[in-house]
């Protein structure tokens, strides 16, 4: 075993019983036919320079990073979202898709759950984990200075299964 701190044993020795197996890799490309199947590839590594923010569902700035419309990618998104001073997102969840994020920059409360009444407040550096259909809303805590934080999503599409929520329908 390597010195580097394991977080979760169990999820370590599975990815390591699969790795072993031949289950999963970690360089290649895996198949579109067979995803446990590790073929060399000679696909073009992409590079997406976002110029210009979008508005979200959300109702927050961001920059489109990689996804199925910018990249081609058929398992994941990423991008850098903003969250301007005293500003919030629009509660919303995630349908189908887990969702990671590393708060590059600031200090955000987080309210999730049903109906909102779960508070955490995140820092940068952070990194946060959102399961799927979790409701949440981000504050950004500063009157002054905007929060940056980097958002990685297992589903390729930029805002498809992003859903609004009411929390007050839930209180």
């Amino acid at each position: 075993m390597s010195d580097r701190p394991i977080v979760n044993p169990a999820l370590d020795n599975a990815l390591l019983d699969n790795l072993a197996a031949g289950n999963a890799a970690s360089s290649g490309s895996l198949s579109q036919e067979d995803p446990n199947a590790l073929t060399p590839s000679d696909a073009e590594i992409v590079t997406v320079h976002p110029d210009a923010s979008v508005m979200t569902r959300q109702r927050l700035p961001y920059f489109l990073g990689i996804s199925n419309a910018t990249a081609g990618t058929v398992g994941l998104s990423m991008n850098l979202v903003i969250i301007p001073p005293g500003a919030s997102a629009e509660p919303h969840f995630h349908k189908t898709y887990e969702t990671a994020i590393f708060l590059l920059k600031g200090r955000v409360e987080t309210r999730y759950g049903i109906g909102l009444k779960k508070s955490i407040i995140h820092e940068a550096g952070d990194f946060i984990f959102i399961p799927p259909g979790v409701p949440h809303q981000p504050f950004n805590l500063s009157d002054t200075e905007p929060a940056q934080a980097i958002v990685a999503r297992n589903d390729p599409n930029e805002q498809e299964n992003v859903v609004p929520y009411q929390p007050e329908a839930d209180a």
